[in-house]
């Protein structure tokens, strides 16, 4: 169980380093089968944390900062809602709205790509900010919701990439702090060998991602994301739908 783990957290954070997300997309639907819905989505908001902290100091000269706020303070407020559903849901319930999420979120990510239409970037932000917030504190997936906010309005991919490390350092934080208190402050029944060996594997894909990210192609890492994120999502809905119909 724990090599799954450590494997999954360390491809998550090498997508990461890549793309300017993915970490979430690749680990989440690994952890929340792994571990439960409500302690894998928790360690996920804890890695995303960590790794975009360890981000920001690569990226920092194109983070659009007031772009970033106009995202983050209705995340933050949708933050509570998605908080309270995942403290209070069912483990098979959240595990399959977790993989239902996932999907749902990378196929209109997809479908969007070939938009021809842009979207004013204020507004859209208050949008794309609170969808954002809810599912990754509720699933663990904020991203998808951002990417289709950055085609929509033609953020650029450097600023795009870059801003979002900040943002999962703040909605991250936010999200662990609103579960423990929503749900009695339940951390994950991991031992400090487990936490230490996550940290590691988190340490190394993204040591491999900065080693390697002018050598791999941007287009073939968030295909294999999308890959890894579909077929990750399809496994955590089967799982939960089977243990409740158990």
């Amino acid at each position: 169980m724990l090599a799954l783990v450590v494997v999954s957290v360390l491809i998550g954070a090498f997508a990461q380093r890549i793309t300017g997300m993915g970490f979430a997309l690749v680990v989440s639907p690994a952890l929340v089968i792994i571990l439960g819905p409500f302690d894998g989505v928790l360690v996920v908001n804890l890695c995303g944390v960590l790794s975009s902290l360890l981000i920001i100091p690569r990226v920092w000269k194109h983070i659009e900062w007031r772009t970033f706020l106009w995202l983050a303070v209705p995340a933050i407020i949708a933050v509570v809602p998605g908080s309270l559903l995942a403290a209070k849901l069912g483990g098979p319930e959240l595990q399959l709205g977790v993989g239902l999420l996932v999907i749902v979120a990378l196929t209109a990510s997809l479908l969007v790509t070939r938009a021809e239409h842009t979207l004013p970037r204020r507004p859209s932000a208050i949008v794309a900010g609170a969808a954002s917030g809810f599912m990754n504190t509720a699933a663990g997936v904020g991203g998808p919701a951002l990417s289709v906010y950055a085609v929509l309005t033609r953020w650029p991919q450097a600023q795009f990439a870059a801003t979002l490390q900040p943002y999962f350092v703040v909605i991250g934080t936010v999200s662990l702090i609103t579960k423990l208190f929503f749900s009695g402050g339940a951390w994950p029944e991991l031992d400090a060998a487990s936490w230490l060996a996550v940290i590691i594997a988190l340490l190394v894909g993204l040591g491999l991602g900065e080693l390697l990210h002018t050598r791999v192609s941007h287009r073939a890492a968030r295909t294999a994301v999308i890959v890894i994120a579909y077929l990750g999502g399809a496994a955590a809905m089967i799982d939960g739908a089977l243990k409740l119909l158990a």
